[in-house]
């Protein structure tokens, strides 16, 4: 598995935990909802800004969003 569905895989794993839609996170991050879905699936290399975004509206800090993430590649 590479680091993108790993970091695809944590997301879900969040977003599922506050019962959150796609939609929801998307819309709080400002990003678009396609987008996000595509980070979902391990579709996309996110920028360091978008991660922040994305913690922020997870009220988490970038590091627990990224908790657990390793390059095994």
């Amino acid at each position: 598995m590479n680091i993108y569905e790993q970091l695809g895989m944590r997301l879900r794993f969040l977003r599922s935990q506050k019962h959150l839609s796609q939609e929801d996170v998307a819309l709080d991050a400002g990003i678009n909802k396609n987008y996000y879905s595509d980070l979902e699936r391990g579709r996309r290399n996110p920028t360091l800004k978008c991660l922040e975004k994305i913690a922020t509206s997870f009220n988490i800090t970038l590091s627990e969003l990224l908790k657990g993430i390793q390059d095994f590649e």
